[in-house]
């Protein structure tokens, strides 16, 4: 029994980590990038460049704490627009989705054999909600230099 209900609670593990990321092509694809090359951008590019795909995607379901679901969605924008060769995602948005603590009773009875029967249970639920964001992978032409973020030097 306890094999059995270890194997359940694997494939729900699994499949709650199995979040994909939807992809809706608005022009054609290029060969793949590595997503450290795709930069995340919150407006639009200086310059000239190209709409690839619109992406949506989520954080897990079991990821907690508001900067780990950010990072979470942020990395799998990043990775979805380098499949599609693109080297930028204009962020669109992110929104809080379902889901949270609840906490759910039920009661039964039955009757069996001349005999009659009386249960209860309890479940409870801590998943997190989920943080869901959307993307327009883009290619940038000419992107901007990267700026290097000046030294931090401690104080005396």
């Amino acid at each position: 029994m306890r094999l059995k209900m270890a194997l359940i609670v694997g494939l729900v593990l699994v499949a709650s980590g199995c979040a994909t990321t939807s992809k809706v092509m608005l022009g054609p694809a290029r060969p793949a990038v590595s997503p450290e090359q795709v930069r995340v951008y919150f407006t639009p590019p200086p310059g000239r460049y190209e709409e690839i795909a619109v992406l949506e995607t989520s954080s897990g379901g079991f990821t907690y704490g508001e900067q780990n679901k950010m990072n979470a969605v942020i990395g799998k924008l990043r990775v979805a627009a380098a499949e599609l060769g693109a080297n930028g995602v204009l962020f669109q948005g992110a929104a809080e989705g379902y889901g949270g603590s609840n906490v759910g009773i039920g009661v039964g009875s039955g009757r069996f054999g001349g005999r009659s029967h009386v249960s209860g249970g309890v479940g409870v639920n801590i998943s997190p909600t989920q943080k869901h964001a959307a993307g327009i992978a883009i290619y940038v032409f000419d992107p901007p230099p990267v700026q290097a973020r000046p030294a931090v030097v401690p104080a005396r």
